[in-house]
């Protein structure tokens, strides 16, 4: 099993949901995070005033999938989130040891 962690463009999140979908991820967690990478953030105009933006908005995915579909699902994030600009995002992936389902004490791939 495998932890899939993408940090993308909040506005890509729909385009990567209805990619994943397909290849049968029926779940996944969403959080709002604030970052920055390369682009180290951006200089904004407000009001006639330069000021710099030091974390831009991004939207942090974490998805939980079987062994067998991850090069799959990586894909996927990485085709519907790029818009080819800088601050595109990262995919991060982590190897799984054990995942239990709380509610019926389910374990690993039948967790999932």
């Amino acid at each position: 099993m495998k932890l899939i962690m993408a940090v993308i463009k909040p506005f890509r999140l729909d385009e990567v949901r209805e990619a994943l979908t397909p290849l049968g991820v029926e779940g996944m967690t969403v959080s709002e995070v604030k970052g920055f990478g390369r682009q180290k953030g951006q200089a904004e105009i407000y009001r006639g005033a330069e000021y710099t933006v030091s974390f831009l908005p991004k939207v942090k995915i974490e998805i939980a999938v079987k062994e067998d579909i991850a090069e799959s699902v990586i894909e996927a994030i990485k085709s519907s989130a790029q818009t080819g600009k800088i601050g595109d995002g990262k995919i991060f992936v982590y190897d799984l040891n054990k995942v239990v389902r709380i509610r019926t004490g389910e374990t690993d791939a039948e967790a999932l």
